[in-house]
């Protein structure tokens, strides 16, 4: 099969968009920053993901995914919301206002898929696809493809759609003519955009991030990332992270937020997203006293559901205890009747039956209430026997001495 260019190309790319795709590029399966993966890795920076880890050699070798792969299709879904509040707010991770885009840009894949197969004569098997969940350099790829360029924040920066694009993958067996990488001048020539080169001397979402979390331009920690603490990390958050999380409760956009390049992007089209906006609305004591019914009907079919009540409780603990900061979440004095109400929600958070919940209860009412949380907390504290949270009182025993 000669490869897929000019006229059939573009038609291909057209009818990717019409399936809601704002953003459609190919590329080969030329190898990406074989060695810098493998550094990251061995670094630690992955945290506990193993499956990082574990998906290296697929990552790096895509005949490994679709054997007789050649050609890579990149798919973007641009997620800024069409809403100013829900745009503009802190709290919530922008991607995670909609029902799960793994599901929902999924139904594209699919009709992709059906597409790919009538125009070209393919079976199932002559292609994959993927949803920000397979083991492909979908970064990489997007910006090799000239979707754009990857920032020094580590994420895919877009001329037209900032930092708000969610990627999906399409490998297949049919050769396509790759797009061009975007270029930027050097002198007369024109040179291939390496990572942050179209950041110039910016280093907003370096100097920004309250986690230094970044550790180098393009190189992340994730072990100290506000979206791995509070959407992966499926224990106790480390106490010194839990002030710079300040009023985030599900994952974090500041260094996306922080980025110039957004001025130019605007809402998508949101064909292949399902609003759910509504979560804004929640206020902080919803969800300190949220039980396990009202937790499946306000985030059903969204990302935020996976993170379990005991997560989700986790970090209103800590949002709580970073109350006395600047804080969106507020809604009085802490000497107030709503105060009391925070106090009384972290009092019963700290007999929780989750253990996860329990020594970020207990961290928020020593923060908000100092020597005085030891008088109301020293029934719960008889009667616990996890050793995280025990060490969590030990360790306010000594701060308050």
């Amino acid at each position: 099969m000669n490869a897929l260019d000019g006229v059939e190309k573009e038609a291909l790319r057209e009818a990717l968009i019409n399936l809601g795709f704002d953003d459609v590029r190919f590329t080969d399966l030329s190898p990406i920053g074989p060695n810098r993966l493998k550094e990251w890795v061995e670094s630690g920076y992955h945290a506990d993901m193993e499956w990082l880890r574990n998906s290296i050699e697929k990552r790096l070798n895509p005949d490994l995914v679709l054997e007789g792969a050649c050609s890579a299709i990149m798919l973007g879904v641009n997620y800024l919301p069409s809403e100013a509040g829900a745009a503009e707010q802190k709290r919530w991770g922008k991607y995670s206002l909609y029902q799960d885009y793994h599901d929902t840009v999924l139904k594209g894949l699919k009709e992709a898929g059906a597409l790919l197969e009538e125009q070209f004569n393919l079976g199932p098997r002559d292609y994959r696809y993927y949803v920000d969940t397979g083991p492909v350099m979908e970064r990489g790829w997007a910006a090799a493809s000239g979707m754009g360029w990857q920032g020094k924040n580590g994420m895919l920066i877009s001329k037209t759609h900032g930092n708000w694009l969610l990627l999906a993958t399409m490998l297949t067996r049919v050769p396509i003519v790759p797009d061009a990488p975007i270029k930027k001048r050097s002198g007369d020539d024109f040179a291939r955009v390496e990572l942050g080169a179209l950041c110039g001397k910016c280093r907003r979402c370096i100097d920004e991030c309250p986690t230094d979390a970044i550790v180098e331009p393009g190189l992340l920690d994730a072990n100290r990332c506000i979206s791995y603490q509070t959407i992966e990390n499926k224990g106790v958050i480390p106490r010194d992270l839990r002030p710079g999380i300040g009023s985030r409760i599900f994952g974090c956009d500041i260094c996306l937020d922080i980025c110039p390049w957004n001025r130019f992007a605007k809402a998508g089209r949101q064909v292949l997203l399902a609003k759910r906006y509504s979560v804004v609305e929640l206020r902080l004591l919803d969800i300190l006293e949220m039980e396990i019914d009202q937790f499946r009907e306000a985030f059903r079919k969204m990302p935020i559901k996976r993170l379990k009540l005991r997560g989700l409780l986790r970090n209103a603990c800590i949002v709580a205890g970073n109350l006395r900061e600047e804080s969106d979440w507020s809604e009085g004095r802490l000497d107030s009747d709503w105060g009391r109400r925070v106090m009384n929600a972290l009092i019963r958070l700290a007999r929780n039956e989750e253990a996860m919940v329990r020594p970020h209860a207990a961290w928020a009412l020593f923060r908000l209430w100092g020597a005085e949380a030891q008088v109301f907390l020293a029934e719960v504290r008889e009667l616990e026997d996890d050793e995280e949270t025990l060490e969590e009182y030990r360790w306010w025993d000594d701060g308050l001495v």
